[in-house]
């Protein structure tokens, strides 16, 4: 069967201010109501100084106990998809959405569940606690660490779910300025003996390194990693340096990759460890892309012949891949013919 177009537009039907760099943006998709999963997230799709950029962004509502669609987006520095949202986007406004896409969501599991998050890593977390408390019997901890009191993002949301589930919720507040930045004896303070808990990681880099290198391996761990665009490759770079040993081989390669992206069709040869994407450029085109690290789902295409391994999946369920779907910055192709097609 056909995929649904990845991007449709939807309406700004309110900005509500979270703190002075966070918004959350209640969206009224074009086509009607939206399904997802709690922690999924979608891709904006803009045109910043006429070029078109993606960037992707968690659901802070949940499908459970919203009736709206929203999602929060936090000033960064050097942003420039962040911050051109925060100064431009506002109520009436239309703004292209990919169609919900991602891993890090609520399992079916019946053990307590633990979030770590830092600054705006808490919006995935959020949208997985509410259905939790909603949906589940499980126990809610929530280890939330911020700049100061005044960068706490949905303070007032997670005090009322605390009234509300009293006993199930219990959220500890680490303010840099004031307790300094979390260390790994707090975080097994935290963890103490769930040893067996769902853990949700999700913030800046350094702080879901720390959190991961302390959690333990009997539990079930959730990261969810969002990091700015990669840079289009310049010069003689070595692309090698981001490959896999067993795909950087220099080995000699027979094949033919086709890649069809709007009107355009183009043929280039296959070269050893060289994703879809890259080929892509290679060839002179522009393909669409955001994290190039298997999250985000913005390079998504079709493999219309042949097929290819993909490296990192942090995006794609089990039937998108059977359907024939890859993430491109992720996928080496396999055989020496290879077709595939952009959205």
């Amino acid at each position: 069967m056909p995929r649904p177009p990845l991007f449709q537009q939807a309406t700004v039907t309110r900005v509500v201010k979270e703190t002075d760099d966070a918004r959350t943006y209640v969206l009224a998709p074009e086509v009607g109501p939206v399904t997802y999963k709690a922690g999924q997230f979608c891709t904006f799709r803009v045109a910043v100084d006429g070029e078109e950029l993606y960037r992707s962004y968690s659901m802070s509502s949940s499908p459970e106990v919203d009736t709206e669609l929203a999602t929060t987006v936090k000033r960064v520095a050097g942003g420039r998809v962040s911050n051109w949202l925060l100064d431009n986007l506002g109520e009436g406004d239309v703004i292209d959405i990919s169609r919900p896409a991602g891993l890090f969501c609520l399992t079916e599991h019946t053990t307590p569940l633990l979030g770590f998050s830092g600054g705006s890593g808490i919006t995935p977390i959020y949208s997985i606690a509410k259905t939790a408390l909603a949906t589940t019997e499980r126990s809610v901890r929530l280890l939330c660490a911020d700049r100061d009191r005044e960068a706490v993002i949905f303070d007032a949301g997670i005090a009322e779910l605390t009234d509300r589930y009293p006993g199930r919720l219990t959220v500890v507040r680490s303010l840099d300025e004031q307790d300094g930045f979390v260390t790994e004896s707090a975080v097994r303070d935290f963890i103490g003996d769930d040893l067996d808990a769902d853990f949700y990681v999700c913030g800046p880099e350094p702080f879901m390194d720390l959190v991961e290198s302390v959690l333990p391996p009997s539990g079930s761990i959730h990261i969810e990693r969002f990091g700015a665009a990669a840079e289009l490759p310049v010069g003689d770079s070595d692309e090698s340096a981001n490959v896999a040993p067993s795909q950087a081989d220099t080995t000699a390669v027979r094949g033919t990759i086709t890649i069809k992206l709007g009107r355009k069709e183009v043929t280039v040869d296959r070269q050893p460890g060289e994703t879809l994407l890259e080929s892509g450029r290679r060839a002179g085109l522009t393909p669409p892309f955001s994290c190039e690290a298997g999250n985000c789902a913005t390079c998504i295409a079709h493999l219309d012949e042949g097929t290819a391994t993909m490296r990192v999946n942090d995006a794609l369920e089990d039937d998108e891949i059977e359907d024939g779907y890859v993430l491109t910055c992720q996928a080496i192709p396999d055989g020496e013919t290879t077709v595939v097609q952009y959205e």
